[in-house]
C-alpha cells in the first residue's frame, strides 16, 4: 500500500515539474518575442543587418535575465517546449495577421509544411536513436573503457559498430552523433535521417514563413512605415520575421556541416573526441634522431561520398 502511494506522489511531482517547466517556457517565449517588436517599432527604417543585430542583442538580453530569474526560482525550461512554443506562436502570427495578404494556394502549402513540421518534432522526440538497452547481446558484449570520461565500444565485434556513451542520456548510442537539447534525445543511427529532414523542414518553413511575411509587410508598407505607423500587428509581423531569419542563418551552417559528416561518413562526436577514440588515430612513430610521435587524424570509415550517401540512406534500426 505504501508503495503505491509512494510510487503515486513520484508521477505526481514528475507532472507536476514537467507542467513547471512548460509554464516556464510558454512565459519565456512570450517575454522573448514580444520584446522582439521593440526592434522594429522604435527602429522601423532601419536596414535589415541593423534590425538583425539589434534583434541578436534583444534575444542575448532576454535569455540571459530569463536564465537569471530561472535560478533564483529554481524551475528550468525545457527546450523542446521552447521549439514547440516558438513554433506555435510565430503559426499564430500567420494565422490571425500575415494570412490575409496570401494568397489561398501558398497558405495551403504553409499550413501543411507547418503541420508536417510538428508531426516531425513530436515524433523525434519520441524516437529510438539506437539505444543499447541493458541485457541485450550488444549491451553485454560492451567493455567500458573509459577514456577522458568518454565511453568506447568493443571494436572486434561487427554489431557494436560505432556504439558511443551519451552522458545526458546516460545510455549507449549506436551510431550516436550528438545529443540534441532542443528535440531533448540523442540523435544516432536510427533517428538521423528522420533528424535531417526536419532540418529541411524547419529551414522551408521559416523560409516560406519571411517570404510570407515579407509581402505582408510590403503591402501594408510596414517596412517602410514611420515609428507612428508601426502597430502591434505590424510589429509582430517583422519581428517574427527577423527571428526566423536568425534561425534559417544558424540552421544552414548546422545543416552544411552534417551533409558534410553525411558525405564523409563521420559523426559530430567522433569529429570533436577523435583522440579519445583509438580507430581514429593515426600514430607516426618519430625518425632517427627523434624522441618523439605524432598522432594525426584518420578515417576509417570514409568509403567516398557516393558509399558514404548510400549507407547513411540505407540505415535500418
Amino acid at each position: 500500500m505504501h508503495q503505491i502511494q509512494d510510487q503515486r506522489k513520484k508521477v505526481l511531482a514528475s507532472c507536476f515539474k514537467r507542467i513547471g517547466r512548460c509554464t516556464v517556457s510558454c512565459i519565456l517565449v512570450l517575454l522573448t518575442q514580444f520584446s522582439l517588436t521593440l526592434v522594429p517599432h522604435f527602429f522601423p527604417a532601419s536596414s535589415l543587418l541593423i534590425q538583425l543585430t539589434l534583434s541578436v542583442v534583444v534575444l542575448v538580453f532576454v535569455l540571459g535575465l530569463g536564465r537569471w530569474c530561472r535560478r533564483i526560482v529554481g524551475v528550468y525550461t525545457s527546450a523542446p517546449a521552447l521549439v514547440l512554443f516558438n513554433l506555435i506562436f510565430i503559426w499564430a502570427v500567420y494565422i490571425f495577421i500575415v494570412r490575409q495578404a496570401i494568397p489561398y494556394f501558398i497558405n495551403i502549402v504553409f499550413n501543411i509544411e507547418v503541420t508536417l513540421l510538428f508531426l516531425g518534432v513530436c515524433s523525434i522526440l519520441s524516437s529510438d536513436p539506437g539505444l543499447v538497452t541493458h541485457g541485450s547481446s550488444d549491451a553485454n558484449k560492451l567493455i567500458e573503457t573509459e577514456v577522458f570520461g568518454v565511453e568506447a565500444h568493443y571494436e572486434s565485434s561487427a554489431l557494436l559498430k560505432r556504439v558511443r556513451y551519451c552522458k545526458s542520456c546516460k545510455a549507449y548510442i549506436k551510431g550516436f552523433d550528438h545529443h540534441c537539447p532542443a528535440f531533448g534525445n540523442c540523435i544516432g543511427q536510427n533517428n538521423y535521417v528522420l533528424f535531417m529532414i526536419l532540418l529541411v523542414g524547419f529551414l522551408t518553413t521559416e523560409a516560406s514563413y519571411i517570404v510570407c511575411s515579407s509581402q505582408f509587410s510590403r503591402g501594408s508598407q510596414i517596412l517602410d512605415g514611420t515609428w507612428f505607423e508601426t502597430d502591434l500587428a505590424g510589429s509582430l509581423v517583422v519581428s517574427t520575421m527577423l527571428f526566423s531569419l536568425l534561425q534559417v542563418i544558424w540552421q544552414v551552417v548546422f545543416f552544411t556541416w552534417h551533409l558534410y559528416c553525411i558525405c564523409f561518413n563521420i559523426r559530430t562526436d567522433e569529429w570533436i573526441n577523435w583522440k579519445k577514440y583509438p580507430e581514429f588515430q593515426l600514430v607516426i612513430q618519430s625518425q632517427s634522431g627523434e624522441s618523439f610521435t605524432r598522432v594525426m587524424f584518420k578515417n576509417p570509415y570514409d568509403n567516398g561520398y557516393l558509399q558514404n550517401v548510400k549507407e547513411f540512406l540505407s540505415v535500418k534500426g
